[in-house]
């Protein structure tokens, strides 16, 4: 297969995939997918309007009644298949990320695209394991129960920087658990979701279980988030839109799950191995070309190592080759778009009025003119309150600070509204565990940085969101838990009805 295959062809039927085909958009508007390693188009395609959001709602809502009428195996074994059709399409869902993203291919297929993989088949066994308080008689005179039950329709968003896994973290749980989906995917980057439903349907799985609508935020994101017919959203996101999110589905009393913003921090006390702390911090900030919201953003090394470890971040970035994503060697493709390029450049171009650009900061010419890429990027100097400091910039650029005593280093790693994402480096096991308990974020690495799992949740605090993706806490989010209970007595008159009327009985 060419490595920037023909995707106006394989989408010629449209960009919308409702009840198991594709479709053309309603929106009178297109999009334009665009290769950021070119800047050309690589597929035009007619948005999702609110039409398409109600036929889209409505498959689904047509297929929740069987759906949800499966039992846990019966949704196991179509789930396996998913994960076979997966593995069969492996290399083509690789190169569709890598071409509308702009990721190295050697990322989409060691990272993207088999753990969207392990995702599915995970959720395959987990369909069986749905959980619930042991049965028994908690009153005495009754038999108490829990059914966990699916809650109908979630209409979920996805954003642009892991198409394919946000797709698989959205639909897997919601499915596995019994509900039926509408995810829209970002209207940058359709390629992938559209594939992963194509795949789901060629599982067997019903029509009208998982669709997708591409569209804009503004008209078909609103609108499923508002849907009347949608139970739950569930959004990944900025924490901006994030808000606009909880505050629609309020107005019609929706559950939501929140996966929001982030800035981790990247905590190095002074007795952590300095060479794997320097390359772990590369690794873990430069990751995605840095559009990761657990990348790690702000570095705080202790005193007696924080020149060294600077040195060394701007040795290693300096070795880091920017290219053609499709190039096995690459190891840094470029953003999303020249617009978040920009975005980022904007962030670094302030910043140096009032810190200093220790290596990139800017974008690299010759071959790579064309794309939105940007060098890999130092800054040291900067104050706790800068905005680069603050501010999720989402692009390839470290902070480093530097910290003196313990308490400090913890206190600067808190110091800002996000908790998604943090990570603690020392030998002392007594220093790790203090950051693993007061390092405020979903989630807490030792000694490494971004690894993550099918069996553990991903979620963040604060103004990173609520709730958990993957691993068997996301049903906490899918599911709503029933109190069934059984009179044992076959007694007709209660001793608790004497509280409502007549005499206690003698």
């Amino acid at each position: 297969m060419d490595q920037r295959f023909d995707v106006t062809e394989r989408f010629a039927d449209g960009a919308q995939y409702i009840a198991g085909r594709l479709r053309q958009g309603g929106s009178e508007s297109t999009h334009q997918v665009v290769d950021p390693a070119t800047g050309e188009q690589v597929l035009s395609y007619r948005l999702a309007g609110a039409a398409d959001v109600d036929a889209a709602v409505a498959a689904a809502e047509a297929a929740f009644p069987a759906w949800a009428g499966a039992t846990p195996g019966e949704r196991s074994d179509a789930l396996h298949r998913f994960a076979a059709v997966l593995t069969e399409r492996a290399d083509d869902l690789a190169h569709a990320e890598s071409l509308q993203c702009g990721k190295p291919i050697k990322l989409s297929t060691e990272f993207d695209v088999p753990g969207s993989i392990d995702n599915t088949s995970f959720f395959a066994g987990a369909a069986r394991q749905l959980e619930g308080k042991a049965a028994g008689e908690y009153s005495g005179d009754h038999t108490s129960y829990i059914r966990r039950e699916p809650i109908g329709v979630i209409g979920s968003i996805a954003p642009w920087n892991y198409p394919l896994q946000m797709a698989a973290w959205k639909v897997l749980p919601a499915i596995a658990a019994g509900n039926t989906i509408v995810l829209k995917p970002a209207e940058l980057t359709p390629l992938t979701s559209l594939m992963f439903a194509q795949a789901a349907t060629e599982a067997g799985l019903p029509d009208g279980v998982v669709n997708v609508v591409s569209g804009t935020g503004p008209e078909a994101g609103e609108w499923l988030v508002s849907h009347p017919a949608v139970a739950m959203t569930s959004f990944t996101g900025s924490t901006a839109v994030g808000k606009r999110v909880a505050e629609l589905a309020t107005s019609t009393v929706k559950r939501i799950h929140l996966e929001l913003g982030g800035k981790a921090p990247f905590v190095v006390f002074d007795d952590a191995d300095l060479e794997a702390a320097a390359h772990g911090a590369v690794a873990g900030a430069l990751i995605n070309s840095g559009q990761d919201c657990t990348a790690a953003t702000r570095a705080y090394v202790q005193r007696p190592l924080y020149d060294a470890f600077v040195a060394a971040v701007a040795d290693l970035m300096a070795s880091v080759r920017l290219g053609d994503p499709f190039d096995p060697h690459t190891d840094l493709g470029p953003l999303v778009s020249h617009a978040q390029r920009d975005r980022v450049a904007g962030f670094v171009d302030r910043a140096r009025g009032y810190a200093t650009v220790v290596t990139g900061g800017d974008a690299p010419g010759g071959d790579l003119t064309k794309g939105a890429y940007y060098r890999p990027t130092l800054i040291t100097g900067a104050p706790q309150d800068s905005e680069i400091v603050q501010s999720e910039i989402f692009g390839p650029v470290l902070v480093v600070l530097p910290f003196d005593g313990d308490d400090e280093g913890i206190a600067l790693a808190n110091d800002t509204p996000y908790g998604l994402a943090a990570s603690a480096w020392s030998r002392d096991v007594y220093r790790t565990g203090r950051a693993s308990r007061e390092l405020r974020a979903g989630c807490v690495w030792i000694n490494d940085h971004i690894p993550i799992i099918s069996e553990m949740p991903h979620g963040g605090v604060r103004a990173s969101g609520f709730g958990k993706d993957m691993s068997v806490y996301s049903f906490e989010e899918y599911t709503q838990v029933k109190h069934v209970m059984f009179d044992n007595t076959a007694v007709v008159r209660k001793d608790w009805h004497r509280t409502v009327f007549g005499d206690r009985q003698t």
